[in-house]
């Protein structure tokens, strides 16, 4: 099912910044991670080609016989030329550390084992000849051998180097290589997060600074309202920014030059309309005068001078609100005694609807800043509504209460269940519910937008509060300071 573009996201999404900063984090990450894998294998392959050139070169026991003649080792397979601890001095031509695990293997042409070192392992035999079975010929063909074989100590790197004379071995424990890289890979370890947080933070900064003319133009926007079209946002440096920034400006001109033409339009014809609605309203009060006092005519003009009265009323309230809309509604600020103005208006509600219940906690003494007379409209037309649409027998609660700073009255009445749309629409202008629509009830809708603007006129609000099913609340919040 494809999703309304009203309706609320499935699940919430990330800010722009904060994925801007996890992918940058991420693809870092990626990297880091590829150029240690990489740069780990390069590493231990450098030091394992170093390690196979040096057992390729290594020959504690090599010496030169006389000129041209470079013997291996043993003339004739004697053991007492192997020198004392052979080890370390192979370790110390190997690079390694003294106690590092090397091995040492000596076979002579007639296969007898010349020296075998104590920690030669039993699982490289297999790579060295037996005794009895040496091969001159094929061993010079295998002259340079190299081969990896794993013991339970670890894995071992054996060269096997032949000559006429015979076949030395030569193995190395590459443990102290794997430990070397182990190292590494901590370092790894421990740097790479590092890394990924300063460019994650760093990514967040940058973000933030990037994203920054996008903030001042979402605020400059949220700042443009009916009042302040005129308003033009200033151009930005950034090449990017700049085509939105004049076609939102452009767009601020078109809206501006609709709305004026607008209310000039609703203004005027409400203008327009008061003096021949106010003569016809004198001639028809005129006219029933000179009729007979219960005859036809006089109720047939009765009907049409209340006619010209609800004409009247619709005009005065359309010129209050275009008033409002192009910021011109005249408020005559002075100390209003709010709470006898509530109090009045709940007097006229008993006479309006005597069968409601009706229950009122009304702080004494509350004074608001603004215009008394509109202000007397704004709580007339909510009582007025609370009392037209409630239910047979209900009930009205109202409630007034002040701080320092604002006054609160809370208005609620029994109704029938509003739906989701209704709640929505409630301050629209010439909505009228369905409950409206099936009761025989005077209204076009216009009365609660007309109170709405009003009390923002005056620095406050009017809203609807969130309430149980069949209840209706409304809240007024007025200044109550009119310095």
């Amino acid at each position: 099912m494809n999703q309304s573009p009203n309706d609320p996201p499935s699940r919430k999404q990330l800010s722009l910044r904060l994925r801007l900063a996890l992918w940058s984090a991420a693809l870092a990450g990626g990297a880091l991670l590829g150029f240690a894998l990489l740069s780990g294998w390069l590493i231990y392959q450098a030091k394992l080609d170093s390690l196979d050139a040096r057992l390729q070169s290594a020959g504690p026991l090599a010496r030169s016989g006389g000129p041209g003649d470079r013997r291996t080792f043993f003339p004739g397979g004697d053991r007492g030329d192997v020198p004392a601890d052979p080890e370390s001095a192979l370790a110390r031509e190997l690079g390694l550390p003294d106690d590092a695990e090397v091995g040492l293997l000596l076979i002579n042409r007639a296969g007898e084992v010349v020296y075998q070192s104590p920690q030669w392992p039993a699982t490289l035999n297999p790579v060295t000849p037996r005794p009895g079975r040496f091969d001159g010929d094929r061993l010079r063909q295998r002259s340079r051998h190299l081969i990896t074989v794993r013991s339970a100590d670890g894995p071992w790197r054996v060269a096997v180097r032949t000559t006429p004379l015979g076949q030395m071995a030569i193995a190395a424990n590459l443990s102290a290589l794997r430990q070397e890289m182990a190292t590494l890979r901590r370092i790894y370890a421990l740097t790479i997060p590092g890394l990924l947080l300063a460019i994650g933070g760093g990514a967040w900064v940058l973000a933030g600074q990037a994203l920054r003319p996008v903030r001042q133009l979402s605020q400059s926007m949220s700042q443009v309202t009916a009042q302040g079209l005129h308003q033009r946002l200033p151009a930005d440096p950034d090449l990017e920014f700049a085509p939105l920034i004049t076609a939102f400006n452009a767009m601020l001109e078109r809206l501006e030059r609709s709305f004026h033409q607008a209310s000039r339009f609703s203004g005027d014809a409400a203008h327009e309309l008061k003096t021949p609605l106010t003569i016809l309203q004198g001639e028809l009060e005129r006219a029933i005068q000179q009729v007979e006092t219960g005859s036809a005519a006089q109720q047939t003009l009765g009907q049409l001078l209340d006619q010209v009265h609800q004409l009247s009323s619709i005009v005065r309230k359309l010129l209050l609100l275009s008033l409002a809309d192009a910021g011109q509604m005249s408020i005559q600020r002075q100390p209003v005694d709010f709470s006898a103005l509530v109090q009045d208006q709940l007097e006229d509600l008993s006479l309006l609807a005597p069968e409601l219940a009706v229950s009122a906690e009304i702080e004494p003494e509350v004074v608001v800043a603004g215009d008394r007379d509109l202000l007397r409209q704004v709580v007339q037309n909510l009582i007025t509504n609370a009392a037209k649409y409630n239910q047979p027998q209900g009930w009205v609660q109202v409630q007034l209460q002040s701080n320092p700073s604002q006054a609160h009255l809370t208005i609620a009445n029994a109704t029938t269940s509003l739906t989701t749309t209704e709640a929505s629409r409630l301050f629209d202008r010439f909505y009228r519910g369905k409950t409206a629509r099936d009761r025989p009830t005077e209204g076009l809708g216009l009365g609660l937008s007309l109170a709405r603007e009003i009390a923002r006129a005056h620095g406050g609000d009017l809203v609807l509060t969130p309430s149980p099913p069949d209840e209706a609340s409304f809240s007024l919040y007025l200044p109550t300071s009119y310095s």
